[in-house]
């Protein structure tokens, strides 16, 4: 017999019982098994006494077994009470007398989820069409990145290449990372701050200036932070770029063997077309997320709060190592750090596991087949991307879970009031 007791919203205990003789028939089993090569010393090996085996390995095997034999209680006693168990039981022998073992198991079950009412609420939907503006301002994106820069004989204006020195003083102490001799950069490329690069706009080689500049309040350097500096500029250059033609070279440049800028062209054209697509689904899966979010409230087990908390906390640890940090043996990082993602992830994973259960949602065959079809052919050799694919099993599920989130903000769309909003380019790509 086996009894379950509720010890919070989602927190169960399961009382029961296990026979002994069902454990001490096992364990006589293993220990004939460990017998038959087992070597004591003064016995060969299959010759050694049951009792003296019983000696020897009966504690830890009836440990095994007890462990063993807990897990199967358990398994079997939540089928027959119908619970939907999250994570792993924790186990309290409570006695273990000479014909039952009595244990609690101490564990949480799966929430039940029940979907809000979307049709009250509004989604916002985005959506973009690619132009042939997009394609030649890529264009002459890909150039720029390509310019050599050149004298000029004037003065120094946006997209110009300058090398200068510069000496920056606080309070007439020049300050840490203040001054610097032969610095070059280009003026609107965002590398120095505004108001530096607008007192050098106008100057011309060979000018001196010196004006005053105040950091931000947040600027990394806290010597500076807030306050007002005093800077000395000479300029020993001004160079503006020279674009490459759009020409043979410049294809070849971009891995056009033939040179036909036609193909540079449609090549651009197509991968702006996959990546204005990826980012529409992003934002749009967000949107239909939050709105799921927003109207379904569901309880969160702790176990599985803790286990997407660890795998964040691992996450960021191997992220921060990538990157060249330092990571001393046995770091972590504070929990709380990560709670609130946490709990919106398992939230929604709740969420979504009941649409797709409830509303058939799952990702069909078709769908799986022309993602990994649509992203293999940004490469070189799309038919050994889908192979490389289609031969591991967990690369293959990644895409069906991103077929299924198709599918459930799809089903968002139906259910809910939509709002188109077409996003300008720079929205989208996230460009100033």
């Amino acid at each position: 017999m086996s009894s379950v007791e509720t010890l919070g919203a989602l927190e169960r205990r399961l009382n029961a019982s296990i026979p002994q003789q069902i454990i001490r028939s096992e364990v006589e089993s293993r220990l004939k098994k460990v017998g038959r090569t087992a070597k004591v010393a003064g016995f060969r090996p299959g010759k050694v006494p049951f009792k003296i085996l019983e000696q020897q390995y009966g504690g830890q095997i009836y440990q095994e077994v007890l462990g063993d034999s807990l897990q199967r209680s358990f398994s079997e006693n939540a089928q027959t009470h119908k619970l939907s168990v999250v994570g792993y039981p924790k186990f309290e022998v409570k006695s273990a007398g000479a014909e039952q073992v009595e244990y609690a198991a101490t564990f949480e079950v799966y929430p039940e989820i029940t979907l809000g009412d979307l049709s009250s609420e509004t989604v916002e939907r985005s959506t973009y069409t690619l132009s042939d503006a997009d394609v030649e301002n890529t264009i002459n994106t890909l150039r720029k990145q390509r310019a050599v820069y050149v004298v000029a004989d004037r003065a120094a204006q946006n997209d110009d290449q300058v090398r200068i020195d510069f000496s920056g003083t606080l309070d007439g102490v020049v300050f840490d990372g203040g001054e610097a001799k032969d610095f070059v950069f280009v003026l609107g490329a965002g590398r120095m701050l505004p108001d530096f690069e607008t007192a050098i706009t106008g100057m011309k080689t060979g000018e001196t200036k010196a004006f005053d500049m105040t950091f931000p309040a947040d600027y990394h350097g806290k010597e500076v932070a807030g306050k007002q500096v005093t800077f000395t500029i000479t300029v020993h250059a001004v160079e503006e770029p020279r674009l490459p033609e759009l020409d043979a070279a410049f294809a070849k440049s971009l891995g056009v063997a033939d040179g036909d800028v036609e193909k540079v062209k449609a090549e651009i054209r197509s991968n702006l077309e996959r990546e204005v697509s990826r980012r529409i689904k992003v934002r749009n899966k967000d949107a239909a997320m939050s709105v799921l979010e927003k109207v379904t409230q569901a309880e969160l087990p702790k176990t599985m709060l803790d286990w997407e908390i660890q795998n964040q906390q691992q996450q960021a640890l191997q992220e921060m190592a990538s990157r060249g940090v330092k990571i001393p043996q046995g770091a972590t990082l504070p929990a709380e750090l990560f709670l609130d993602r946490a709990q919106k992830r398992v939230k929604l994973g709740l969420i979504l596991n009941e649409l797709v259960e409830k509303h058939d949602l799952s990702a069909k065959p078709d769908q799986i087949k022309a993602l990994v079809q649509e992203y293999a052919q940004s490469f070189e050799q799309p038919e050994e991307v889908v192979r490389w694919y289609s031969a591991d099993q967990a690369r293959m599920q990644e895409v069906e879970n991103l077929a299924l989130e198709d599918n459930v903000v799809a089903w968002v769309h139906g259910a809910a009031k939509v709002s188109d909003k077409e996003l300008t380019f720079k929205e989208l790509m996230g460009t100033n």
